[in-house]
Parts: structure tokens; C-alpha cells; sequence
């Protein structure tokens, strides 16, 4: 909530690139860097994390990568690691829901997209909890962080096309 509404506050307008480049960089330290000091998962360490990320997430669509890479050093069990960054976003997704309803987003216009997500959504975590219920904790991490690397990968890609360093 905190970042959320800094974000709508504050606007910024920082060239994408410089966005994605510290997205993926910091998402691959902490998933093949060394674990963050035990304070950053205390109280505090959670709402900066929190702050930042909704903050970041106004201007940028990629922090769930980020978020996932920072709860996943939190817990070792796959479920937790799920269920809690499922959680996370969906309480970073509701504040910005609201503000950019207040910006004039009209909602109703994008009902059926909506819908559609919310049911690929529901299609999704039926699945995953069924893979996820064949895998164990130390095979869930590699994968995890694989996905995450990749994810950062892509994130360094498109960093590069928007600074237009391809020519």
C-alpha cells in the first residue's frame, strides 16, 4: 500500500531500461548470490521490500520475479514459498487496482479480459498445486530458480531493445 501510493504520488519517469536492468540484476543475485542477511526478513525488511516492489510495479510489469526471488530465500518448503508469493501478489496488485481506478481506468471496458484472466488464473493454480504436489522442496528450488534466471534473462533482453543498444 505504501508503494502504491508513493508511486501515484510521486510518477516517476525513469527510461524502461533502467528499470529492467535492476529487476534482473537483483533478481539473479538473490537467487545465485548469497542469502540476504536474517534482518531483511524481519518487519522491517518486509515492508521496505513490500514499499519497493508496489512502488516499482507502477511503472514496471515485471516485480514478480523480483518478489518471488526475495521470498524464496524467506522459506524451504515449496508449498510456503507458493502460497506466501501468492499472497504477496495479491496484496500488491489490489492497492494499484484502486489507484488506477482513482487515475480514471474504466474497468468495465475490459470485464471479459477480466474474466478470462481471473479464470486462466483459477486453470493455473489448479495445475501448479498438482506439480507441485510431484516435486520435492530441493527440486522445486533448482526449477524455481531456473525459471527466475530466465525470467531475469528475458528482462536483460528487453532492456537492451528499449535502450535500442541492437541499433
Amino acid at each position: 500500500v505504501a508503494g502504491a501510493a508513493l508511486g501515484a504520488w510521486l510518477l516517476v519517469n525513469l527510461p524502461a531500461h533502467l528499470w529492467q536492468l535492476t529487476i534482473a540484476g537483483f533478481v539473479l543475485y538473490l537467487c545465485w548470490g548469497p542469502k540476504l542477511p536474517k534482518a531483511s526478513f524481519g518487519p522491517a525488511g518486509i515492508f521496505l521490500a513490500s514499499a519497493i516492489t508496489s512502488f516499482i510495479s507502477l511503472f514496471v510489469g515485471a516485480t514478480g520475479p523480483l518478489v518471488a526471488a526475495f521470498i524464496k530465500q524467506i522459506h524451504t518448503d515449496r508449498f510456503k514459498t507458493v502460497s506466501t508469493f501468492a499472497a504477496a501478489m495479491t496484496l500488491q496488485h489490489a492497492p494499484k487496482a484502486r489507484v488506477f481506478g482513482f487515475a480514471g481506468f474504466v474497468f468495465s471496458e475490459w470485464l471479459l479480459f477480466i474474466v478470462a484472466m481471473i479464470a486462466c488464473g483459477f486453470a493455473g493454480t489448479w495445475l501448479g498445486l498438482r506439480l507441485l504436489n510431484t516435486m520435492t522442496n530441493r527440486w522445486f528450488s533448482l526449477a524455481f530458480n531456473v525459471v527466475l534466471t530466465l525470467l531475469a534473462l528475458r528482462l536483460l533482453w528487453q532492456a537492451a531493445q528499449s535502450a535500442g543498444w541492437f541499433g
